[in-house]
């Protein structure tokens, strides 16, 4: 690799090896590849060992390093795309949809839930568990609601839980015809059961990503879906030609 001697700089010095990092991962690294160790990095840039460790975290933060014990300090792959904006609504479960089925319990909610849904308190809702993975990763967790009143006739269905029981709430929630959909975002910090299901921990910046459908005039099941902000970027659009990376500026792909 050779040695590279980091400019003088006003900025602080972890921040500027941060940056020459990252063009080196561009230029030098291809996705999944093992950096070398930190003494290596170290004296190739003629830093002490605590400003690489600030740069490699800064790094990880911002999903361009991933961290695997017994393995090292890999280059992480790409993003993966969250669509804001949709042309074709679609149903949880239709064709295309990448989300792997987990669980589906049944009951009440939580009262910020309950009132999005437009239901009572106390009135059963279906909460189903999915899981996006991406290059062997669990990016996102998805908890969606479904109210009984949605899928009435998921009673005479013997399932009892599971992955089964997901796809015969989804298959059931299709059968509805889908009138439109809308979408909110915000940033967000994971949650403990979260941080466990993303491999994250506590606290963790994650994209909150709230989906609610609309059928029969009403509302017939809202998505929470939260991924790793680490991970994934925005797009908007039906190309999803425009993006939001890890530095905050917006670019054109």
């Amino acid at each position: 690799m050779g040695t590279t001697q980091l400019e003088a700089v006003s900025e602080p010095k972890y921040w500027h090896l941060r940056t020459v990092l990252s063009q080196a991962l561009d230029t030098e690294f291809s996705v999944g590849e093992v950096l070398p160790n930190e003494r290596e990095l170290a004296a190739r840039f003629g830093v002490a060992r605590a400003t690489l460790r600030q740069a490699l975290e800064q790094l990880e933060l911002e999903g361009r390093l991933r961290r695997r014990r017994g393995v090292g300090t890999t280059v992480a792959p790409p993003r993966v795309g969250v669509a804001v904006e949709t042309e074709r609504p679609s149903w949880p479960g239709a064709p295309g949809d990448a989300w792997q089925p987990a669980d589906c319990t049944q009951g009440a909610v939580p009262a910020a839930v309950a009132a999005t849904l437009g239901v009572a308190g106390d009135e059963t809702v279906h909460t189903v568990r999915r899981s996006l993975s991406a290059h062997g990763q669990i990016v996102a967790a998805e908890l969606l609601y479904v109210p009984a009143a949605s899928v009435p006739e998921l009673t005479a269905i013997d399932v009892p839980g599971g992955p089964a029981r997901v796809r015969a709430v989804l298959r059931e929630l299709q059968r509805l015809t889908l009138e439109g959909q809308d979408r909110a975002v915000e940033l967000g910090t994971a949650r403990a059961e979260d941080a466990k299901d993303l491999d994250r921990l506590p606290g963790a910046p994650v994209l909150m990503v709230t989906t609610r459908f609309f059928a029969r005039g009403r509302t017939a099941a809202v998505s929470v879906a939260t991924y790793r902000a680490d991970t994934c970027r925005l797009t908007f659009g039906a190309a999803g030609d425009v993006r939001i990376v890890h530095d905050g500026q917006r670019q054109v792909s």
